[in-house]
């Protein structure tokens, strides 16, 4: 994982919640941008797959932004908001497995077949008989 630290910046400003007077007076909430496209630790691709997987959390200047409010100090909302988005990041990188098609096995169709034809049988053997 590449330490894209250098390249956040942050913006503060004033945050709701618990707090009393210091919520009035103090810009605690701190949001995080990061500049997908002008990053210079990631390559080409990294980018383009970063793009496409946070898309809704790019904004139009093409930045990447993460917010945070949970602490009432800026300093632990900064260190928050960043451990977010290098988390985002390290997950929006990972690239799934293809999965392999796998065929069912000759005894497992026998078997289901097998249960199929006993089930039958046992619902059948509930029904009254018919007379002749």
């Amino acid at each position: 994982m590449n330490d894209f630290s250098s390249e956040i910046s942050f913006k503060t400003a004033r945050s709701g919640g618990k707090g009393g007077q210091n919520v009035n007076k103090v810009e605690t909430m701190v949001e995080a941008l990061w500049h997908v496209a002008g990053s210079r630790f990631f390559t080409d691709e990294e980018k383009e797959l970063i793009q496409a997987k946070l898309e809704k959390k790019i904004n139009k200047e093409g930045q990447l932004a993460v917010r945070s409010s949970e602490a009432r100090s800026q300093i632990e909302n900064k260190a928050i908001a960043q451990n977010k988005m290098e988390a985002l990041v390290a997950k929006s990188l990972i690239v799934p497995k293809k999965r392999k098609p796998t065929r069912i096995s000759k005894a497992a169709k026998e078997k289901r077949l097998e249960s199929k034809k006993k089930d039958s049988l046992k619902k059948e053997m509930r029904k009254l008989p018919k007379e002749i």
